[in-house]
């Protein structure tokens, strides 16, 4: 296929449609959902805890985390006294605590990767998520999620993925497809300047108006985690735990 980037052994793409495209030509897919999705794993799976990737939010999604004997993530950011989709929120997490996050980007993509090696990262973990996959499998694929436009429901390009992929990609080592390069060099451009240009972004600016710099501050942080959350059972585990 002329969209599959079979000839590399490093790909970028976007979204579902980039799952669909790539995984039937990749070893390890790596979901990357900045703002904030992706981040929420990680520090989830650094603090020994476990995520549980729900793609709805509505009131099943209370149901599965019963299912489950997780707690469910409140959509709404602002309820102080409970976990929610914000970073802030899951710092002090404890090791023994299940979470449903419910999510229509990250959660979405986790769920979508068949039998394929799924991990998730950030601009947080990018190293840690490049050296493990480097060592687990010769065809990797990074996918951006992107948002969704809301009078709509399709995908919007959302430039925070862009630079969690290029950060992971500028780990990745060689043979990476044009596409990918092309991730990697944005990245490379703006390492320095994470956090300002992520606050400027359109993601960056809404949380702001909501409240939310802090999320952005910590979402912006580079390779401060060492936490690879692997997918097993649809439940995001931290590598060391598994």
């Amino acid at each position: 296929m002329y969209y599959n980037q079979e000839e590399y052994r490093i790909k970028f793409e976007w979204g579902l449609d980039g799952i669909h495209t790539l995984y039937p030509v990749s070893d390890i897919i790596v979901i990357v959902d900045v703002l904030s999705f992706s981040t929420c794993v990680d520090i989830v799976t650094s603090n020994g805890a476990i995520v549980y990737p729900y793609q709805w939010k509505d009131k099943t999604a209370l149901n599965y985390a019963r299912k489950q004997n997780a707690i469910l993530a409140d959509s709404n950011r602002n309820r102080e006294s409970s976990y929610t989709l914000s970073p802030r929120s899951l710092l002090d997490i404890s090791s023994n605590e299940k979470i449903v996050l419910p999510s229509p980007n990250g959660s979405t993509l986790s769920l979508s990767t068949e039998n394929r090696l799924t991990v998730c990262g950030c601009l947080r973990n990018a190293k840690s998520v490049a050296d493990f996959c480097r060592l687990r499998g010769e065809r990797i694929t990074v996918i951006a999620a992107g948002e969704r436009w809301s009078a709509t429901g399709n995908m919007r390009v959302a430039q925070e993925d862009l630079l969690g992929a290029g950060a992971i990609l500028s780990h990745l080592g060689s043979n990476l497809s044009p596409e990918a390069e092309s991730a990697r060099n944005i990245y490379e451009c703006s390492k320095s300047e994470l956090f300002t240009i992520i606050s400027k972004l359109s993601s960056g600016k809404e949380l702001i108006g909501r409240g939310f710099a802090e999320d952005i501050k910590i979402a912006s942080q580079l390779n401060v985690s060492d936490s690879v959350p692997v997918l097993l059972n649809k439940a995001y585990i931290n590598e060391k735990d598994i």
